[in-house]
């Protein structure tokens, strides 16, 4: 019972209080709009993920209360697609993101930019990858970034700087992005 049914990522809407995203290790993807007493999973609506694949990381729009991103790594049965989605209408409808990133290389996490919604991050087993189109088009972020995996990603609300965390390199920290 402790290796599965966990909650391991969680967010809460910063436009709206009380919509509370959370992803799970048996890859469940729930959203609560009335502050957890009522939760509704909606991971059957994204389509083209194999069941039970581990949710990465999901995170609340900072611009619409119902849209929402989400990654999930399924590497744990040799499965290093990237898989991620987002919703506009509170996991009604997904529509997939990975467009051209590479095939090779598990998402960890997907981070939205504070101030412009079109401008998104992702991490994967092997570099840090940006899209100034909302996802449809990404590019390698270079910059002196090395291919290496991406655990986390914050941007700092006061000073925008990108801080990554990573896997063996330590934290990266860019100045006003």
């Amino acid at each position: 019972a402790g290796a599965y049914s966990s909650i391991v990522t969680i967010s809460e809407s910063p436009v709206q209080p009380g919509v509370i995203w959370v992803g799970t290790n048996d890859g469940n993807v729930q959203v609560t709009r009335d502050g957890g007493a009522s939760w509704r999973n909606v991971v059957d609506n994204v389509k083209g993920v194999p069941q039970e694949t581990h949710v990465s990381r999901v995170e609340a729009s900072h611009f619409d209360a119902g849209s929402c991103y989400v990654s999930f790594d399924n590497h744990r049965v040799d499965d290093l697609k990237p898989y991620v989605f987002v919703t506009r209408d509170f996991g009604v409808t997904w529509t997939a993101l990975a467009n051209n990133l590479p095939a090779w290389g598990s998402v960890n996490v997907i981070r939205e930019d504070l101030r412009n919604r079109n401008l998104l991050f992702v991490g994967t087993e092997f570099g840090l990858y940006v899209s100034l189109n909302g996802g449809a088009e990404w590019k390698r972020f270079m910059n002196g970034m090395p291919a290496v995996r991406i655990d986390d990603i914050l941007i700092h609300p006061r000073d925008n700087d990108l801080i990554v965390g990573t896997h063996g390199r330590s934290i990266w920290i860019l100045d006003d992005i």
